[in-house]
């Protein structure tokens, strides 16, 4: 991987200078070379990773949902991808390999909001065989990114 982008992945907040130092290039040429990632589209956007755990007030709910598409004619399977996609509440869509067509991750403010989201958007557009819905329970890992600090390495006594 191009060593900048490994650096913008590991922290996107790096300045212009720090990213040129670390690459060993000019801060003129590091800056072209971003400006060429992004209008390339090579690098969608920059986020924050979060831990939505420990965000005040979050009810958000996130789901995984498999869904099995009937392919089309000259199309295979992007056209109902692309339009699964634009929904508002799909973070990411991948075609997959194995017993499912896509990996759908979705998030909600309620359980409710995604289970509607599934029954009367998603499961309703022609070409959607089937899905099954995963709801997340905790997040260890994302993006990379631990989710929670190590523990203490104590551990609880084992009795018999």
């Amino acid at each position: 991987m191009d060593r900048l982008i490994q650096l913008l992945k590991e922290n996107a907040r790096y300045s212009i200078e720090e990213l040129a130092i670390a690459v060993g290039q000019s801060q003129e040429e590091v800056a072209e070379s971003l400006s060429t990632l992004i209008d390339s589209g090579t690098i969608l956007g920059f986020t924050a990773i979060t831990d939505i755990s420990k965000l005040e007030g979050s009810n958000t709910v996130s789901a995984l949902i498999e869904v099995k598409l009937t392919p089309e004619r000259g199309g295979g399977f992007d056209r109902l991808a692309r339009r699964i996609a634009k929904f508002d509440e799909v973070e990411s869509c991948m075609l997959m390999s194995g017993a499912y067509d896509l990996c759908v991750v979705i998030s909600g403010s309620s359980l409710h909001s995604v289970a509607t989201f599934v029954a009367e958007k998603l499961s309703t557009l022609d070409g959607v065989i089937s899905t099954a819905t995963h709801f997340q329970l905790k997040s260890y890992k994302s993006n990379g990114f631990l989710s929670e600090s190590e523990s203490s390495g104590d551990r609880l006594a084992v009795t018999p």
